[in-house]
């Protein structure tokens, strides 16, 4: 495949959804403008079997860069996975066994390829790391970490955290920048893309190309999805948006994001023209990103079958005429209410109905997604697809 020199799309290629270039803009837009093919990769480590939200930032760029003709690496980060990357961790993460990072990979081309294209003329090539950190000995690995420095390393804004709260730095969180530098090398890439919480390790693959290949990588960094209190959208805690969630979850799940989200949701998530990105009325605006998220993930009956769903269940408002209605005060704990007058089972069932987002508030159009959620208002609840309440307070 030819590459594609179009000035505008270039334009678009590097603003749209794009936090910075290193080392500028300028240079990396020269190179695009020359014709010349290149070589890029975001890695995505299989810390867990599902893709998210998040992640179809990055699958959304590396696209992006595949139609203009360019090089594409859909890395699997099964062995940098073991350790875990420590960004944005005040504590060390769960360390995992290979064949753990090998089976949570298992369907990550295939969630992938919703977005990405693995055939054609241009497809895009999946690697794995352990095919080259899984061959390297003790010796060969201290040997590469000796071209980055302890001040490099140390002088992360998270590892500064930690120990200004005499919280632990693992010796393998402390190397995991290297692993990931070292993914770089070795494939001998242009460019790194990733999120802008990957800067810092993207940033020592950087330095460690200049010093073992004697060559400068670019990096590119996309906005992360987040609401005003810097919450990271479509990854909740216990309950990401999977890119494989049945198309009526995904629809509601959009649906129940913070209206601030809206316009950057559109930027990185769809295809939509900068230009037609809607910013008048929210919960049109919100439907109709719902609506194109299930649509590129899925197809457009299943889009339009989630969205009837969700209008028919949230708008007009099909439930019951008589349904139970119960009074409390303001600040109790929902899930104990819900437990004491019979109408769940237990305090495991609502947290499993919770994070299976089968808990909808009827009256303010959005899912329940706190297991902790103290009640603060009136409430009409739907509970699955047949329990309805409404609950007062007094």
């Amino acid at each position: 495949m030819k590459v594609i020199t179009n000035k505008e799309k270039i334009d678009e290629l590097l603003t749209r959804g794009v936090e910075r270039i290193y080392p500028s803009r300028e240079k990396l837009e020269e190179v695009l403008l020359s014709g010349k093919k290149l070589k890029l990769y975001q890695g995505f480590d299989p810390t867990g079997d599902k893709l998210h939200l998040g992640h179809m930032v990055g699958l959304r760029k590396l696209a992006e860069w595949q139609s203009l003709g360019h090089h594409v690496i859909f890395l699997i980060g099964d062995y940098t996975a073991m350790i875990g990357d420590p960004s944005g961790k005040l504590s060390s993460r769960k360390v995992l066994t290979h064949e753990k990072t090998m089976a949570n990979a298992k369907n990550y081309k295939e969630q992938a390829s919703k977005i990405l294209n693995f055939n054609g003329d241009n497809p895009a090539e999946v690697l794995f790391n352990g095919d080259w950190l899984g061959k390297l000995s003790a010796v060969e690995f201290l040997r590469i970490a000796g071209n980055l420095t302890y001040s490099q390393v140390i002088e992360r804004d998270m590892f500064q955290e930690r120990l200004k709260q005499g919280q632990d730095i693992n010796t393998t969180e402390f190397l995991y920048p290297v692993m990931q530098a070292y993914d770089s090398v070795v494939m001998d890439v242009d460019l790194e893309l990733g999120g802008r919480d990957q800067m810092f390790n993207m940033m020592m693959g950087r330095k460690l190309m200049r010093q073992i290949l004697k060559k400068e990588k670019f990096v590119m960094t996309t906005k992360l999805l987040e609401d005003s209190q810097g919450v990271k959208i479509g990854k909740t805690e216990g309950n990401a948006i999977a890119l494989d969630d049945k198309p009526e979850d995904l629809f509601g799940k959009i649906m129940a994001f913070p209206d601030e989200v809206i316009v950057p949701c559109f930027e990185a998530l769809t295809t939509i023209p900068m230009r037609e990105i809607p910013n008048k009325n929210p919960l049109e605006d919100k439907k109709r990103l719902a609506f194109e998220i299930v649509k590129d993930l899925n197809n457009k009956k299943n889009a339009q079958a989630a969205q009837e769903n969700w209008e028919n269940t949230f708008q007009k408002r099909e439930i019951p005429k008589e349904i139970k209605e119960i009074e409390v005060k303001d600040g109790e704990s929902l899930s104990g209410i819900l437990v004491k007058i019979k109408i769940l089972p237990s305090k495991s069932e609502w947290r499993r109905l919770v994070l299976s987002n089968a808990i909808h508030d009827l009256a303010k159009n959005r899912n329940i997604t706190d297991v902790n959620l103290k009640i603060k208002g009136n409430l009409i609840l739907k509970i699955g697809k047949k329990k309805f309440i409404k609950i007062r307070t007094k």
